[in-house]
């Protein structure tokens, strides 16, 4: 299950989500309870805007695209707020600070709208995001065999589990794992490269900078996390570490899907397509559905020149498990069970984010300005960005560099 990138207000003051919340019955909160068109005119701040002007861009030094994203009074995202041609129309505004240092929108849910609302973000003009450091931040299901809720998590990896052939499993081969196949190939996902995709259409994984991630990782595990005891009550149904641990900071990978989902038999095969996919570096530890959209999108400007693909921040917090514990069916696991971690995931999202953010002004001259040059390949499965490493994604016959 993944109660992921909900489109809630972008800048959500702690109290507000509270209250908001302080009446939803005792079902899980999921996604389509919170999102009602009547909760999302609640939800949704509109203040007083600006229309986008050419003349004068504003140059954010990060840019937050995020789902949830608190309120803060020491960064006053509201002094600023500017209406982005081809945003989503629930949420068409783009909040900066004063000076334009700081930025933050929402993408709206989903691979699509996630991919429409960045393109416009680079394609406006409102922005000059040559030097603009990017930090995606939402929550997502998470895999109890590397996470447990609460926790934050920094990939370097994203991976688009859900662009493949799909079979009823029932209606697979006796032997096959899963009814998922990889375009083109003859096995259900397995981490072997006889079931590499035959085919591609390049948006299947991504990779960013690992040196910024290891930053990043560094910064949010600076931060006290939150938790609570309901979410920790449950987290105790699983009989095995992390599952049923406190939250933490974990390096590990995102793997894209539109399609919600529970169960060991989907998790175990988005996790053989993630090391697949990796060559066997890639770890599956949380579910979402707009990381690759968001990736693709950021890549094209980049490919341009109107943006730094080296700036790129994954992290996600852990809202929710993709699997049931024992004694749990996964009907029942994604439809009705209390999991309890939706909670201290929003809190995180600005424990975490908010760290990192400040190190981003403090050390803007000389650090940030400069950029923290990447150890690693980065770029897309097809290397549509050449630089002086080798893509460790991906086969040599899909590069088109």
């Amino acid at each position: 299950m993944r109660l992921n990138s909900l489109c809630l207000s972008s800048l959500l003051a702690a109290n507000a989500l509270a209250s908001s919340f302080a009446h939803t019955p005792s079902k899980p909160k999921h996604r389509s309870a919170l999102t009602s068109p009547e909760r999302r005119s609640t939800l949704a701040k509109r203040d007083a805007s600006l229309l986008c002007s050419t003349a004068a861009p504003i140059k954010p030094k990060i840019v937050i695209i995020s789902m949830i994203w608190y309120e803060d009074t020491s960064l006053n995202l509201y002094a600023n707020n500017v209406t982005v041609p081809g945003f989503s129309s629930l949420f068409p505004d783009a909040h900066c600070t004063a000076s334009g240092e700081v930025c933050q929108m929402t993408t709206g849910e989903g691979e699509i709208n996630a991919a429409a609302s960045i393109l416009a973000l680079w394609l406006s003009k409102c922005f000059d995001l040559t030097s603009t450091y990017f930090m995606i931040a939402g929550i997502s299901g998470g895999n109890p065999h590397h996470v447990t809720t609460g926790s934050v998590t920094f990939a370097k990896y994203a991976v688009q589990v859900g662009l493949q052939e799909e079979f009823d499993h029932s209606q697979t081969p006796d032997n096959a794992t899963s009814g998922y196949y990889p375009q083109n190939a003859d096995y259900p996902d397995e981490a072997s490269s006889e079931d590499y995709p035959g085919s591609l259409y390049g948006t299947e994984v991504y990779e960013v900078n690992e040196n910024l991630r290891d930053r990043a990782y560094y910064l949010a595990s600076l931060a006290k996390l939150n938790d609570t005891d309901a979410a920790a009550k449950y987290r105790a149904n699983y009989q095995f570490a992390p599952a049923n641990q406190p939250p933490r900071v974990v390096k590990c990978d995102s793997a894209t899907s539109d399609q919600y989902w529970s169960g060991s038999v989907l998790g175990d095969a988005f996790g053989n397509y993630t090391e697949l996919l990796t060559n066997g570096s890639g770890i599956y530890c949380g579910t979402q559905q707009e990381d690759n959209a968001t990736l693709e999108s950021l890549l094209r400007g980049a490919v341009l020149g109107m943006l730094d693909y080296s700036r790129v921040i994954i992290m996600r917090t852990i809202s929710d498990f993709d699997r049931a514990p024992p004694g749990e069916t996964e009907v029942y696991h994604l439809l009705y069970a209390a999991q309890e971690g939706f909670t201290p995931s929003i809190h995180n999202i600005y424990v975490a984010g908010i760290e990192i953010v400040k190190d981003v002004m403090k050390y803007w001259n000389g650090i940030y300005d400069r950029g923290l040059t990447p150890g690693n390949y980065i770029g897309d499965v097809f290397n549509s960005l050449p630089g002086p490493f080798s893509p460790d994604i991906g086969t040599a016959a899909s590069y088109i560099n």
